[in-house]
């Protein structure tokens, strides 16, 4: 399962693009891989935050991860979005292929 927090909540895959292309390559050594995949984007929001919409943040990460974690977000078969409050903005994102189950409750 790939699992990273992002410390910045946007919805232009431009800016996730950039930061996780360093992340999951060079630091985690990630490497795309083919099959369905699940994910899920936990989306945490201060009170004082501008409205943002979730599938708009959805679509930036998946954007970002896209050649990292998988070849193709159209091998998402199953996506999660949820929107909290918090004291900061931040991004948990968790990626898994679909025939690991397991990994989907650690």
């Amino acid at each position: 399962m790939a699992e990273f927090l992002i410390l910045e909540v946007t919805s232009q895959s431009k800016v996730y693009k950039q930061k996780l292309d360093r992340l999951l390559r060079t630091d985690m050594k990630i490497r795309p891989r083919y099959g369905e995949f699940e994910v899920e984007i936990l989306i945490d929001l201060n009170r004082d935050y501008p409205a943002i919409d979730l599938d708009n943040v959805a679509k930036a990460v998946l954007d970002g991860i896209k050649g990292a974690v998988f070849f193709d977000d159209a091998q998402v078969m199953r996506l999660v979005v949820e929107k909290r409050w918090a004291e900061s903005e931040r991004v948990l994102v968790r990626a898994w292929p679909r025939d690991n189950q397991e990994a989907a409750h650690d």
